[in-house]
């Protein structure tokens, strides 16, 4: 199958719309930074994106359609449920019998339109347009569900189960000012709700944003942004202040970010919200992470890991001395993978320091510091005054440069096991990411044990889950690495009242664990590339991420497009 990158740099030189030179700058933005080639040669300006939608239906022999001049019958819109439309960049035109014709500003995507195709039943008849035509075509025929929302959700509340849990602090807001934003009741109910929701969704992050004309505010559940029912954007000041007065922040400030928390009772259990206000064009951006100690997963055994991935690390944490790293994106469970870690390790005769930025959970009999590095407490800072605490175990939240690495790595020599995590996509990618801070290999060889390169996925809701067939088409064109295509069996969410109608309840861990063999270490010493360490370590039995990831698909316990999201081809 011919990707869209080889057909529009067919299409494009071809028609001389761009030069050699031209194509060769977007390539190398798009290695750098990612996302569509098509949106980066409209970005360089080389084309006028009308232009290149032109071009490319008559390159690939697609029609061409203006959606402003299309009267769509929101019947038809129905088909295809609007967070898929604005995730793909498609809506429904037309039916006839067993197929709808699709605008799509990506024909090319032939994942996303059998994606579409599996999700309605339809046979899909795809045309060309552009996506700026069809992102306002969206916002204008999908209903809008934001009108009056205030008072419903004011209307909808039981009587609150929340108490707020008011800690020593200093006071910000003036008395007064406290007094008229208590005095404001149905403000006050609002709030509460958003928190009691989100808590109810056993979401991770609220984000409150201001926009011209509207409010937006959103949810992230198992990882992925879902917009809510927005309160009026007259009421969002409001909010904002009710919020910074809960943490303890100064309400009469709207130029500077603040960042603050609070903790509230919902339901009888305590709930740690931290803050963080933004100031922006249209107001104050609010995003709150939500600490619920009830959700908190920290054993080793239940995060989800497979079982030989749970034995390696086991084994590594009894070890009197090394380091080890936990690598992968912001928010895919490095810190309570490293808390498992410890929690394991945890007995009367270890004294284990952690440093971190900010404390996420009290661990009891564990010694935890917060660095503040507007004081000068660095994270390097922490780590000399912790070498004087006789640790056996010290925890470093992140590694960021090169002097926290260096007494990370110098503690490991001097008989302390250190966990860290570092900012790499993979395990091998962790090792030359050391080297590139400046680490003579020698030192990564002598002190580094192993490196675990993780991600959360999504799980299949229990109560909706359904099995499904990928057509062999699908699976030829993913390269997946499966033997026996017809014994697979697939499975996925409908969606249900449990699961909100997402598919997905909760979520689990997948991971690669690199271990430095001594081939792997003779590769270190003579400063090899990352491919060439993760070919000799999976040579010696390395499962990368997708592997692992597709192991999780054909157990049933998470679906093909989430893998496919989570992992890049070469992981």
């Amino acid at each position: 199958m011919v990707s869209l990158k080889d057909r529009l740099t067919e299409i494009l030189i071809n028609n001389k719309i761009i030069t050699q030179e031209q194509l060769d700058q977007a390539l190398l933005v798009q290695k750098e930074k990612g996302g569509k080639l098509s949106d980066i040669i409209v970005a360089l300006k080389f084309i006028k994106e009308h232009e290149l939608v032109s071009t490319l239906s008559e390159g690939l022999g697609l029609p061409l359609m203006d959606l402003k001049r299309f009267k769509i019958d929101p019947e038809v819109v129905k088909i295809i449920p609007v967070n898929i439309a604005r995730h793909y960049q498609m809506i429904p035109l037309s039916k006839i019998g067993d197929t709808i014709t699709l605008a799509t500003a990506d024909p090319l995507n032939i994942f996303a339109i059998d994606h579409v195709s599996s999700l309605t039943g339809y046979k899909i008849n795809p045309i060309i347009s552009s996506s700026q035509d069809i992102s306002q075509t969206i916002d204008l025929v999908y209903p809008d569900s934001t009108k009056g929302v205030i008072d419903d959700l004011v209307k909808e509340m039981s009587a609150s189960s929340i108490e707020l849990i008011r800690e020593e602090r200093e006071m910000f807001p003036s008395d007064q000012e406290l007094d008229a934003i208590s005095r404001q009741a149905p403000v006050i109910q609002v709030t509460n709700m958003i928190l009691e929701e989100a808590v109810r969704k056993k979401a991770s992050d609220i984000l409150i944003e201001p926009f011209s004309k509207k409010l937006r505010l959103r949810y992230r559940v198992d990882g992925i942004l879902h917009e809510q029912k927005a309160p009026s954007k007259s009421v969002h000041a409001s909010i904002v202040s009710r919020i910074k007065v809960m943490s303890d922040l100064n309400i009469a400030e709207h130029r500077l970010p603040q960042d603050g928390r609070f903790k509230i009772k919902i339901s009888g259990k305590e709930v740690d919200f931290r803050v963080s206000i933004l100031p922006s064009s249209f107001g104050e951006k609010v995003a709150i992470r939500i600490l619920d100690k009830s959700q908190a997963t920290l054993n080793l055994e239940k995060l989800g890991f497979n079982k030989n991935v749970i034995s390696t690390l086991s084994k590594v944490a009894k070890l009197p001395h090394g380091m080890m790293l936990i690598c992968g994106p912001t928010g895919s469970g490095k810190t309570t993978t490293l808390y498992s870690i410890l929690k394991l390790v945890d007995s009367p005769d270890k004294n284990i320091v952690t440093v971190e930025d900010p404390v996420e959970f009290q661990l009891e009999g564990i010694n935890q510091v917060t660095a503040r590095p507007e004081i000068g407490l660095t994270f390097a800072a922490s780590l000399r005054s912790i070498l004087r605490q006789d640790p056996n175990v010290i925890m470093i939240g992140e590694i960021r440069d090169y002097e926290t690495v260096d007494i990370a790595i110098k503690s490991a020599l001097t008989g302390h096991l250190v966990l860290s995590t570092l900012h790499t996509t993979t395990a091998p990618g962790a090792v030359v990411r050391l080297v590139n801070m400046g680490v003579e290999p020698y030192l990564i060889n002598s002190s580094l044990v192993c490196v675990v390169s993780q991600r959360l996925v999504r799980k299949i809701c229990p109560y909706c889950k359904e099995e499904y067939t990928v057509k062999k088409e699908v699976i030829d064109s993913l390269k997946l690495n499966i033997e026996k295509a017809k014994e697979v069996r697939f499975f996925r969410g409908k969606g249900c009242k449990n699961c909100f109608n997402m598919g997905y309840m909760g979520r689990t861990g997948i991971a690669e664990v690199l271990l430095l063999s001594t081939a792997v270490r003779e590769l270190i010493l003579s400063r090899a590339q990352e491919h060439l360490i993760k070919q000799k370590a999976r040579e010696e039995g390395m499962v990368t991420l997708r592997e692992d990831g597709l192991m999780q698909v054909f157990s049933g316990i998470t679906t093909l497009e989430e893998i496919l999201r989570v992992t890049a081809p070469d992981e």
